[in-house]
C-alpha cells in the first residue's frame, strides 16, 4: 500500500460563465442537436398541424360530442401523467408544462384516431394516426430537453443500437496493447461477477489511460468509479455526459497519467431507482463496494489503497457518492457529490422507507449519510467536493432576472423550483462532514438539472480528482 502526502485541500478550479459555456459548446454541439435549434420545433410544429388537420372539417355530433371526449381523455392523460411523476418522485425538479402537454396531445391524439374512424375520409384516418406519433415523439423530446438526456440525434441513435463508445476495444485486445505507446485511453467493456452481491447487472464499462499500457505489466494506477443519475445506463457519462473528450485533452496534457475510471450500474436497469443501497430493487450498495472494487484490482492491476480510489456521481449518484465514501472509508477517501441529495430518497421519508428499504427505519438509517457520519466519529484523510446549483431565473413576471443566453443545455430546472431534497443539502452535508474530519467544499453554480451541468462539473473538478488521489497535474488544465 503506498504512502500519500497529505491530500491537497478541496479547491477544484472554478470555470467563468463565459468558460462554462465554452466548455458546454465543445462537449454538446457535435451533430443535429436535440436540445435546441430546427429539428425539435420542427417535429412539435408538424404534431400540431397534423393533430389540426386530424380534428377538422367534422360533422356536429364530432364538434359537440366526439371532440369534446377526446380533449378530455387528453387532460385525464397529462392529469395522470404528473401525477404518477409526482406520487413515485421520479423527479429532481417539476417538469416544464410543455411536457403535460404533449402527454395531454399524445392522448388526445389517440382519442381522435379511434373515436373520428368511421365516417371519415381516408385521407384524415391517416393523417390522424399519423399524429399520435409524432405527438408521442414531441414528448420524448421536451423530456429529453429537460433533462439532456442525450444532446444529439447521434448520441441518441448510439445508445438505441448500443453502438462502439468512443475508443471502446474489448478485453481480448488488451494483451496485443501492452508496452505500447497509447494516443488515447480505452474504453472496455466488462462483466463483473455479482458472486458477493447477487445484483443482476448490466454491462459496465472501464477507462484504462495511456499509462495503463505503458510497461511490461499494468501499475497499480488510482481509481474513480463514476455513477450517473436515477434512470440510467452504465454508458450515460461518455454518451450523454461526453466526457471523454475533456478527459483525453487532460491525460494528453499529463503525458498519459490518469486514474482508471470505472462506469458502473447502480440499478441493474433504466427505471431501477435503488439509491445505490441494499433494499427490495437490490443490492446495489453490496455490488459497489464488493463486487466492483475486488475486480478492478484484480483484473487491471488497480490500486487496493483507499487514498488513490475516489466516486464520483451525478444527481442520485451523487447521493451515492457520499453515500458510499462516509459508509466504506475503509474503500474510497475522496467523493465528488454533483448535485445530489441530503440522503438516499424515493419520494418522502415515508415512502424512502416503504421502497426502498420494504418499510424498515432501521435500515433506512444505516444508509443515511447524517446518521453514519455521527455515528462513525473522526474520519482521517476523507476530503469531497460538492458541485451544486442554483436554478436558472426566468425573465416573466415577478422579480426574475434574466436566463443566460446558452443555447447549449437542457430545459431542466427552468421552472425555477428546485428539488426539496437537494436544497440545503450540500451545506448540510458538509457541516456534518466537517464536524467529523471530513475536509469538504461547496462549488456553486446556476444552471439546470441536466447532463451538461454533471459534465461541466466533472470537468472542473477533474484536476482536483486526479490530484487528491496521487497523481500528479499539469500546470495549465
Amino acid at each position: 500500500m503506498s504512502v500519500l502526502a497529505a491530500p491537497p485541500t478541496p479547491a477544484p478550479p472554478q470555470l467563468s460563465p463565459t468558460n462554462q459555456n465554452l466548455n458546454y459548446q465543445i462537449a454538446f454541439h457535435h451533430g443535429i442537436s436535440l436540445l435546441h435549434g430546427w429539428l425539435p420545433l420542427m417535429v412539435e410544429v408538424l404534431a400540431v398541424l397534423f393533430l389540426v388537420l386530424a380534428v377538422a372539417r367534422r360533422t356536429r355530433k364530432w364538434w359537440l360530442i366526439q371532440l369534446p371526449v377526446c380533449v378530455l381523455v387528453g387532460v385525464v392523460g397529462a392529469l395522470a401523467a404528473r401525477w404518477y411523476v409526482t406520487n413515485e418522485g421520479l423527479a429532481s425538479d417539476p417538469a416544464p408544462a410543455l411536457l403535460w402537454a404533449c402527454v395531454g396531445g399524445t392522448a388526445t391524439a389517440s382519442g381522435v384516431a379511434i373515436l373520428g374512424w368511421r365516417g371519415t375520409h381516408w385521407w384524415r384516418r391517416g393523417v390522424a394516426i399519423l399524429a399520435i406519433p409524432l405527438a408521442l415523439l414531441s414528448t420524448g423530446i421536451v423530456l429529453n430537453q429537460w433533462v439532456g438526456y442525450y444532446p444529439t440525434v447521434q448520441s441518441a441513435w448510439g445508445a438505441l443500437t448500443a453502438g462502439p463508445l468512443p475508443n471502446q476495444t474489448d478485453m481480448s485486445a488488451l494483451p496485443a496493447l501492452r508496452n505500447t505507446t497509447v494516443a488515447d485511453g480505452k474504453v472496455v467493456p466488462v462483466r463483473i461477477p455479482d458472486s458477493s452481491s447477487n445484483f443482476p447487472h448490466r454491462t459496465e464499462y472501464v477507462y484504462l489511460p495511456p499509462a495503463w499500457f505503458a510497461g511490461p505489466t499494468p501499475p497499480a494506477l488510482p481509481v474513480v468509479m463514476m455513477i450517473g443519475g436515477e434512470f440510467n445506463t452504465p454508458a450515460d457519462w461518455i454518451r450523454s455526459g461526453q466526457i471523454m473528450p475533456a478527459v483525453d485533452r487532460f491525460t494528453e496534457a499529463n503525458g498519459g497519467r490518469a486514474p482508471i475510471l470505472v462506469f458502473v450500474d447502480s440499478s441493474g436497469s433504466f427505471n431501477n431507482d435503488t439509491e445505490c443501497v441494499n433494499g427490495p430493487r437490490g443490492d446495489a450498495a453490496d455490488h459497489l463496494t464488493k463486487d466492483v472494487p475486488g475486480y478492478i484490482e484484480s483484473q487491471f492491476g488497480a490500486s487496493a489503497d483507499p487514498a488513490q480510489w475516489a466516486v464520483v456521481g451525478w444527481s442520485m449518484g451523487g447521493t451515492c457518492a457520499v453515500d458510499l465514501a462516509v459508509m466504506h472509508p475503509e474503500l474510497v477517501h475522496t467523493f465528488v457529490d454533483i448535485a445530489g441529495d441530503l440522503g438516499p430518497s424515493s419520494g418522502t421519508k415515508d415512502q424512502t422507507v416503504s421502497r426502498l428499504f420494504g418499510g424498515d427505519t432501521a435500515q433506512w438509517a444505516v444508509f443515511d449519510p447524517l446518521t453514519v457520519m455521527a455515528a462513525h466519529g473522526p474520519y482521517t484523510g476523507m476530503a469531497g467536493l460538492f458541485d451544486d446549483l442554483t436554478p436558472p431565473q426566468r425573465s416573466r413576471g415577478g422579480n426574475h432576472g434574466p436566463v443566460a443566453d446558452d443555447d447549449t443545455v437542457g430545459m431542466g430546472g427552468h421552472d425555477g423550483v428546485p428539488d426539496p431534497g437537494e436544497v440545503g443539502a450540500a451545506e448540510k452535508l458538509c457541516a456534518a462532514g466537517q464536524a467529523v474530519g471530513i475536509d469538504c467544499t461547496i462549488h456553486t453554480s446556476q444552471g439546470g438539472h441536466t447532463w451538461q451541468f454533471a459534465s461541466a462539473a466533472f470537468t472542473s473538478a477533474l484536476p482536483w480528482i486526479v490530484a487528491r488521489v496521487g497523481l500528479p497535474v499539469p500546470a495549465a488544465t
